[in-house]
């Protein structure tokens, strides 16, 4: 029999205590990644199940659909009580880089739609300061190599993700050596650059909750 993966017993710990914050009959947003997968799963084991769920990719409506949870498209309703989703990087104000798995444009829209955001992590996406992951910047194809190189003036060094396109249609930049001190300027300064259509900066909204699986078992903490 094989050992569990410690990190993986951590995801599965934070994305069921994330389960337990959903109210029967709401209609929520759920994010995607391999967290979210254990969050889904978790829902799908509610004795009180939620009324619907606006997904922010195509594999997570697939997941949710598969478990039998409706699958509502965000233009059909007009807020969410709660969003559930990971992240690739958290500081302690709830600040995040996200989009390794592409979808961050709609995780973004997802998020804005939400009265209360939590991210569910393990302690390995817990960081100080923001910026050893790559920053994803998703740019619509024209515009790609005009971005890249306004990002290479703000000192990042942008590398395009081959053999990816976005649910959206669209190609992603990741982003190396950007200085992130400022989050929140920077998120504004690359949503500016013509072509781009989201970056992976979740600091204009962060996480309301941050729930982190840890050895010791699931700690919850709220923006510094």
């Amino acid at each position: 029999m094989s050992t569990p993966n410690p990190q993986d017993e951590q995801k599965r710990a934070v994305a069921e205590a994330a389960a337990q914050r959903v109210e029967a009959g709401s209609i929520i947003g759920v994010g995607s990644g391999s967290t979210v997968n254990y969050f889904i799963d978790a829902l799908a084991k509610s004795a009180d199940p939620i009324r619907a769920a606006v997904a922010a990719s195509e594999a997570s409506a697939e997941r949710l659909r598969q478990h039998g949870i409706l699958v509502e498209d965000a233009n059909a309703v007009d807020g969410l009580a709660l969003y559930v989703d990971g992240a690739d990087e958290i500081n302690r104000h709830c600040q995040m880089i996200k989009g390794g798995g592409g979808a961050l444009t709609r995780e973004k829209i997802i998020a804005a739609m939400s009265r209360e955001f939590v991210c569910i992590v393990d302690e390995s996406k817990s960081v100080t300061a923001l910026g050893d992951f790559p920053l994803p910047v998703e740019v619509i194809p024209m515009a790609r190599s005009y971005v890249a190189r306004e990002i290479v003036k703000l000192g990042g060094r942008p590398e395009l993700r081959r053999e990816f396109t976005t649910d959206n249609g669209n190609v992603i930049l990741d982003v190396h050596d950007l200085n992130l001190g400022e989050p929140i300027a920077m998120e504004r300064q690359l949503n500016d650059l013509a072509g781009v259509v989201c970056n992976g900066l979740f600091a204009l909204r962060p996480a309301d909750v941050l729930l982190i699986g840890t050895a010791d078992g699931v700690k919850t903490a709220h923006p510094a």
